[in-house]
């Protein structure tokens, strides 16, 4: 039965007519957004540095009708950012969402890391995400009704065994998004941070088959079990509808209850 009520309902939990630009989309945490907001009714431009990937990607949605675009190029090169939004403004002619997914990490003990692994990962999952919002500025400004999801790490809320820089990357990720939440709320931009604890995808494979990082992984987190990218592009789809227009500046942890955990 289709009642006003249902079709109130109907206008709340969609994503028609929405642009959206995702980054590191052919796999893991990011294909799942993107296959989410697709489902949802957004348009949607993927990005990758593999080519052949991203055509792959879009050649599987083409047969099936779906609205996608992409492009391959480097968020963390500043050629790389300006080639994604020439693309977005010459196939889209606008944006309404953008979704920071990239990130990198490698682990290893903080005085074990070389300059350049210090910078690289900086580069990648900070300063990335940072020229990617104020390249999106004037398009999200001029929807009028926009959002930016920034794929962040419950290693920017809490310490973890490794991996210093990248879990300063996170915190920083998470002081920008209140920082941009609150300087564009009157341009209609809401800004907003999902951190995720170990989520199963190809990048975290290797770690979650060996049995004892497993098993400790178990061991920190009360729901007993590591997450499915499904569960991130479920709140991130959320925080892209009208059921979230009054939610901005936050950092939500998707984690199983990692980070509540206490004694």
């Amino acid at each position: 039965m289709n009642t006003p009520f249902t079709q109130t309902l109907r206008d709340r939990w969609t994503l028609t007519g929405k642009k959206a630009l995702i980054t590191g989309a052919t796999k893991g945490i990011g294909l799942v957004i993107a296959q989410e907001f697709l489902a949802l009714g957004a348009e949607v431009m993927i990005v990758a540095r593999n080519s052949e990937a991203v055509q792959q990607q879009l050649e599987e949605w083409k047969q099936l009708g779906l609205p996608a675009h992409g492009i391959a190029a480097d968020v963390a090169q500043s050629a790389g950012r300006q080639a994604i939004f020439d693309q977005v403004v010459q196939v889209m002619d606008g944006l309404d969402l953008l979704i920071n997914n990239v990130g990198t990490n490698i682990r290893k003990p903080a005085v074990n890391y070389t300059p350049e692994e210090y910078e690289s990962i900086f580069q990648t999952n900070l300063t990335s995400v940072f020229e990617m919002c104020r390249h999106a500025y004037p398009l999200l400004k001029a929807s009028g009704n926009s959002s930016i999801v920034n794929i962040g790490s419950v290693a920017g809320l809490v310490a973890i065994r490794t991996g210093a820089p990248y879990g300063m990357t996170k915190a920083a990720l998470v002081q920008l998004t209140r920082a941009l939440a609150v300087e564009w709320a009157n341009d209609h931009i809401r800004v907003n941070t999902i951190a995720p604890w170990f989520i199963r995808t190809p990048l975290t494979e290797a770690l979650l088959d060996n049995p004892e990082t497993l098993a400790a992984i178990i061991a920190q987190t009360p729901m007993k079990r590591v997450g499915d990218p499904q569960e991130i592009a479920g709140l991130a789809a959320f925080l892209c509808t009208s059921s979230a227009s009054y939610i901005t500046g936050q950092c939500i942890a998707v984690d199983g209850g990692f980070s509540a955990l206490g004694f």
